[in-house]
């Protein structure tokens, strides 16, 4: 890999309120803009939307299914600029692309950081653009 490689886009992954709750249910973080309808529907949204972290977490997924990998193991090392440019609607779908911005060798292995950027299926914004970190282990 080098810098400028894109992958992706991934395929879409549903974001339905299911699945918003669940996070909810994990997290603790129940705020009404997440997960009470009745009342995000006179919210500032429109309507629940996902948590900012929920979009986050779905970067790893859509990463599995488009960048290569090498070596024997690979972990999510890190992340260095993280934005939600816009909201996430329950209901909604995305998916992500990654472009190489660095590949740094160490010993037994390297480390890429790609920026991520997830969009929304109709959106004209994207709903979460981050600086991730990679590492392989040869």
């Amino acid at each position: 890999m080098r810098p400028g490689d894109v992958f992706g886009p991934s395929s879409w992954i549903d974001v339905p309120q299911s699945r918003i709750d669940a996070f909810a249910e994990a997290t603790g973080d129940h705020q009404w803009i997440h997960v009470d309808p009745e009342k995000a529907k006179d919210g500032p949204f429109g309507g629940t939307i996902a948590h900012g972290y929920l979009t986050l977490s779905l970067i790893p997924i859509a990463s599995y299914e488009v960048v290569p990998r090498s070596g024997r193991m690979g972990i999510n090392y890190g992340l260095n600029r993280v934005r939600f440019p816009a909201p996430l609607p329950s209901g909604s779908r995305v998916r992500t692309s990654f472009e190489v911005e660095h590949v740094e060798e160490f010993e037994g292995g390297r480390q890429l950081t790609m920026t991520a950027v997830v969009e929304r299926e109709g959106g004209d914004k994207p709903v979460c653009v981050a600086e991730v970190v990679f590492r392989s282990y040869d």
